[in-house]
């Protein structure tokens, strides 16, 4: 069972903003307004100000996959990490100094949102990132526009989403190990109780409500050397904060496949959407099936009209994923986990409910309770075990590439046998 504690973040530097060179000032634009900066040490932020003096070649060598300086810092081009069906790209770029010490650098190309009420809606996404700091959570360091085209530096997660280690296993008939979903699984509950459980202010404040609305395998990334598991992408939460301007009209934003029915629905939501997410990615971990897969090929049972629309393209229509949200029950949860052990099976079935007054009351109980699974499947297992995994894993993607193309980009070099990943 994990010891570490929350990390609230760091307080403000003895040395504010202000107080630095007007080249290493950290503003966060969007139609010349400021949003909050991030909690930074003066040498952490001077390393940040040189990305950003990079940032406008960037906005315009992107496309080109060129590299790029940022005075004595050097910015490489790797590879795209993610290109989803709404535009949105995650690149990988591999940063070099003068003494060096280097690193890497995801950055994110947003769409360039239209109307006030979008951008309004961006900068609510950012503000909220900038106020997470947790060690199961990816990292978002800062925002910049430049040419109307906005951009996201974020923290580098080495290691592959999970979403490619559930297609390697599909690929090859076998799930995820148990104690390998149920570790996953517990961190990012962990992840998910700390960003339920903020408040507006640091001591006592209200609750921010915060919800992430897209608790998927992509969002879920596990460091192929440290173990480390790390719930990404906010870009879909939903906050109680002071004037956010929710999703404009019915646009469901996210990978509707994991969406709770409440989503789907309209509905008012809370943190239990989430558990209804999480719990459909631990079957999928567990079994190597979507909960919905039984149908695969079936006609959709009749739904209302169809109001909503998705933001990217759905694996499904709508109007089927609908029907499958109101046509499946608790028999369909037993049917997926038959083999699975009873005590799982109870977390399976309660975090599945479609209503969720039945389901767990906070993401802190789901989490209490694939710990309790953990130990008695698995007493050691942690990160290291999780690390060693994800390297088999990879090995077999690598052997299985003849076969199918990999989820994302980078999982392993070019021309690189599987076995020569293994050790």
């Amino acid at each position: 069972m994990s010891d570490k504690k929350r990390e609230e973040g760091p307080g403000e530097d003895a040395r504010s903003t202000q107080e630095l060179p007007p080249d290493e000032r950290l503003t966060e634009d969007m139609d010349d307004e400021e949003a909050p900066r991030e909690r930074l040490s003066p040498e952490a932020r001077r390393e940040l100000a040189a990305v950003l003096r990079g940032m406008e070649k960037l906005a315009r060598l992107i496309e080109q996959r060129e590299s790029f300086s940022a005075g004595a810092v050097v910015f490489k081009f790797l590879h795209v990490l993610t290109e989803r069906s709404n535009g949105v790209q995650v690149l990988l770029f591999e940063r070099s100094l003068p003494h060096g010490v280097g690193g890497y650098v995801v950055v994110k190309r947003l769409q360039n949102p239209v109307g006030y009420h979008r951008r309004q809606r961006m900068k609510d996404e950012v503000q909220l990132a900038f106020r997470l700091h947790h060690p199961a959570i990816a990292q978002v360091h800062h925002f910049r526009v430049f040419g109307g085209v906005p951009y996201l530096i974020m923290e580098y997660v080495d290691g592959p989403q999970l979403e490619s280690l559930l297609s390697t296993a599909a690929l090859r008939c076998k799930p995820l190990s148990a104690p390998f979903a149920l570790y996953v699984a517990a961190e990012v509950a962990d992840a998910l109780d700390y960003a339920h459980t903020r408040t507006e202010l640091e001591e006592g404040g209200r609750p921010l409500g915060i919800i992430h609305r897209d608790v998927s395998p992509r969002n879920i990334r596990v460091g192929r050397k440290s173990g480390e598991v790390k719930l990404t992408d906010f870009g879909a939460a939903y906050s109680k904060l002071v004037g956010r301007e929710e999703t404009a009209g019915l646009l469901k934003k996210g990978d509707l496949l994991y969406a709770s029915p409440e989503y789907l629905r309209c509905e008012l939501m809370d943190a239990r959407s989430d558990i209804f997410s999480l719990g459909l990615v631990l079957l999928e971990a567990l079994t190597a099936r979507h909960l919905f897969d039984r149908w695969e090929g079936e006609a959709p049972a009749p739904v209302a009209e169809v109001k909503v629309v998705a933001e990217e393209a759905t694996p499904l229509p709508l109007a089927r994923m609908l029907a499958l949200v109101e046509r499946y029950g608790p028999e369909d949860v037993e049917r997926a986990a038959a083999g699975l052990p009873e005590g799982l099976k109870a977390l399976l079935h309660k975090a599945l409910q479609r209503d969720p007054a039945r389901r767990h009351v906070s993401a802190a109980e789901v989490r209490q309770e694939l710990r309790a699974q953990l130990i008695v499947l698995a007493p050691h297992y942690g990160r290291q075990e999780a690390a060693e995994e994800v390297q088999r894993l990879l090995s077999e993607a690598s052997a299985l590439r003849d076969v199918a193309a990999p989820t994302e980009g980078g999982l392993y070099p070019e021309f690189l046998d599987g076995h020569e990943l293994e050790g």
